[in-house]
């Protein structure tokens, strides 16, 4: 060990970011390792050996540890009071004496030793950094620059590391071009043997949420919070806003001057329309809102099994339940109710029905 190996430590923690600490400590312990298989004697034990390296000139020393005791009962680990007041008239039983044992030649026999082991925890720390960093993104959004598509998989560079956006995470419809950026929603980090893994998506509801984060200043402020989110992705979302301010509008602060801010969300995810929805703590109204663009006339809501009738008008219907249902389908997932759907003539026919059977049973009884 000399001063180029400090220097060549110490370029390492400047450009791997890792603790010169951890360097050292991790050199001291495949110093051991090396001193125990190499050169353990009467002297040490694999217990009882200890080394130090001076961070400032790459001296190494290995001290034989041993417990300062009244009576020896074992030489190797255990040194008698007399003895150890003779090197420092301090010592006291039960203290430990350093001794040192380091034999000729033993740094250039214990670096070789030492390369692995510090090559190793290197990695494992650098590993670790990368980790933290990216787990400090999790449900956040991150860009990703798309490197592959492999067995169904699209793998994204996310800098550091690489990403995987899975089959269920893909768009439908959404091609991934090589060089392609794409902003990605951080659903995940594992740590693996293999290194940190980290899982993107560009279906998650949380991709819609935080870009209206990212365009909408009244949602940074917290003036306006997203109350609720429904998607699918690539075709249609519907998001629920709320204003804390009363002076401000949620889904006019949403959609922004001229629709800049919404139209800056629709680009990103690829044309995919999104509807604004004013949320509102009346479960009714929340309700025929979540159905819009259609209108609605009526909503009867029954809290206790968290379903609601609705009726709209006839021309408005289709409008209301949407191509495949998807209309409706979005407002139950928004509202988390059960939403029966019946035009106005469709309610009316029913109403007549049920009138005409409870005439019909009064005549009965009457008869």
């Amino acid at each position: 060990m000399n001063l180029e190996f400090i220097d060549a430590l110490e370029e390492i923690v400047e450009q791997k970011g890792i603790s010169k600490d951890l360097i050292f400590a991790t050199i001291e312990d495949a110093m051991v390792s090396a001193y125990k298989k190499n050169y353990a004697n009467q002297y040490t034990n694999a217990q009882n050996v200890k080394v130090s390296i001076n961070k400032e000139n790459g001296e190494i020393k290995v001290y034989a540890q041993k417990v300062v005791v009244d009576e020896i009962f074992d030489d190797i680990t255990e040194i008698s009071l007399e003895e150890a007041k003779e090197i420092n008239p301090k010592y006291e039983v039960d203290d430990i004496v350093d001794l040192e044992v380091t034999p000729k030649n033993f740094g250039r026999v214990a670096a070789q030793h030492a390369k692995q082991m510090v090559t190793q925890r290197i990695k494992e720390s650098e590993r670790n950094i990368v980790f933290q960093e990216y787990k400090e993104l999790e449900f956040d959004i991150i860009t990703g620059t798309i490197l592959r598509k492999d067995k169904g998989l699209v793998f994204v560079n996310l800098g550091k590391i690489e990403g995987v956006i899975g089959p269920n995470e893909q768009m439908k419809g959404e091609e991934y071009k090589f060089n392609e950026k794409l902003k990605l929603y951080v659903v995940e980090v594992k740590s693996t043997p293999k290194g940190p893994q980290v899982h993107v998506s560009r279906t998650h509801p949380g991709l819609v949420k935080r870009l209206f984060e990212m365009e909408v200043p009244e949602i940074q402020e917290g003036t306006v919070e997203i109350k609720s989110i429904s998607r699918e992705a690539g075709s249609r979302s519907k998001i629920a806003v709320f204003s804390n301010d009363s002076e401000i509008d949620p889904m006019g602060a949403c959609v922004g001057p001229k629709g800049i801010r919404v139209q800056a969300v629709v680009n990103e995810l690829k044309n995919e329309k999104i509807d604004i929805i004013k949320w509102s703590k009346d479960p009714a109204e929340f309700i025929a809102n979540s159905l819009s663009p259609a209108k609605v006339v009526s909503v009867v809501a029954d809290e206790e099994s968290k379903s609601a009738k609705v009726v709209v008008d006839d021309n408005q219907l289709s409008l209301a339940i949407g191509k495949e249902g998807q209309n409706v389908r979005l407002a139950a997932k928004l509202t988390n109710w059960k939403i029966d759907i019946k035009s106005k003539s469709q309610s009316d026919q029913e109403e007549n029905l049920v009138e005409e059977t409870i005439e019909d049973e009064a005549i009965e009884t009457e008869e």
